[in-house]
């Protein structure tokens, strides 16, 4: 192989890796705690942003259910930041039968994870204290990043990618 060819080669697999950098947010069903997911998989840290999930297009019209008292069904678990809370500006408040939230990240490095449990119901189906993938596929997921929005949406199972600007550094 000639010098241009592996040049062009290495570019090539170095343009691949700049589109990699974006966060990836997932959501798990699980009992009695369902569990949210945002993972850096940069090289680069984020820097301040807000991460703003929206549940109110999901298909089976989900809610946060976080008190014994409001709008969700049976079981009901609180938000809780199970790792890296360092990563954030405080915890959120999330009220009963709400459908979005907002995270507050100072900042996430390349490679790092911020997890959080709730429980989160349909409104719809028969199974309202369980949700599968395609329930969720249609909620969004936004990022704020200094004055640049950049917009996600669940699939059916229940991934969302957001696209970051590559790394400056």
């Amino acid at each position: 192989m000639t010098r241009t060819c592996v040049a062009a080669a290495l570019l090539t697999l170095g343009t691949a890796t700049a589109s990699l950098a974006d966060l990836h947010v997932s959501f798990r069903d699980g009992a009695p705690k369902d569990t949210f997911r945002i993972v850096n998989n940069s090289g680069c840290a984020t820097g301040p942003m807000t991460l703003s999930i929206d549940m109110t297009p999901s298909a089976g019209q989900l809610i946060f259910d976080v008190t014994s008292a409001g709008a969700g069904v049976e079981v009901f678990q609180p938000l809780e930041v199970t790792k890296g809370a360092d990563f954030l500006n405080g915890r959120p408040d999330v009220l009963d039968g709400q459908k979005t939230l907002d995270l507050n990240i100072a900042n996430l490095p390349g490679g790092a994870e911020i997890a959080f449990t709730i429980d989160v119901d349909d409104t719809m189906g028969a199974q309202e204290i369980t949700v599968n993938g395609s329930e969720m596929s249609g909620s969004t997921v936004a990022a704020t990043l200094a004055a640049m929005r950049v917009d996600a949406t669940f699939d059916a199972s229940a991934i969302a990618k957001i696209a970051t600007p590559a790394c400056t550094s």
